[in-house]
């Protein structure tokens, strides 16, 4: 089998970010690095399924929703990948992040799609841990920019 193009990323050299993964037609993936990989210190279960819900949510509900394809957690818990449609500028890629995580943020009450006939794995929830991790994204992505989405090196 031909190894995939995220396995060829040096992980050892990533750092929190936004970058772009891959461009596939129309369809542009982004790695919202959260943590830096294989440091020991990993987003949590609950915070990361949290935040899957909450960032889902606002960006599918966002002026830029027509372009939203997918929004998910990595499995090793370092991040998030969000998958957009080429409509949307890398600029506007950065300001839905942001807008999304200060969102995250900002939440307060019932946790979209949490309820038992909603959600696969109900009771893992940590809104907390969540706006934590959105408080930290929100400072590393403060000045980010499109000539910043390339990876290191």
């Amino acid at each position: 089998m031909e190894r995939i193009a995220s396995f060829s990323i040096n992980h050892d050299k990533l750092h929190k970010g936004m970058y772009v993964s891959r461009i596939d037609g129309d369809v542009i993936t982004y790695d919202i690095r959260m943590k830096r990989p294989n440091q020991g210190d990993y987003v949590g279960n609950g915070a990361l399924h949290t935040f899957e819900h909450l960032f889902a949510t606002y960006a599918r509900n966002s002026q830029w929703a027509d372009g939203v394809i997918y929004i998910g957690p990595m499995g090793c818990r370092t991040g998030f990948y969000m998958l957009l449609r080429d409509t949307i500028s890398k600029a506007d890629a950065i300001r839905l992040t942001q807008a999304s995580f200060a969102f995250i943020r900002d939440f307060q009450g019932e946790i979209p799609g949490a309820k038992r006939r909603e959600c696969g794995n109900y009771l893992e929830h940590d809104l907390e841990g969540a706006r934590e991790v959105a408080i930290d994204m929100l400072d590393a992505l403060k000045d980010w920019t499109p000539e910043k989405m390339a990876y290191p090196e």
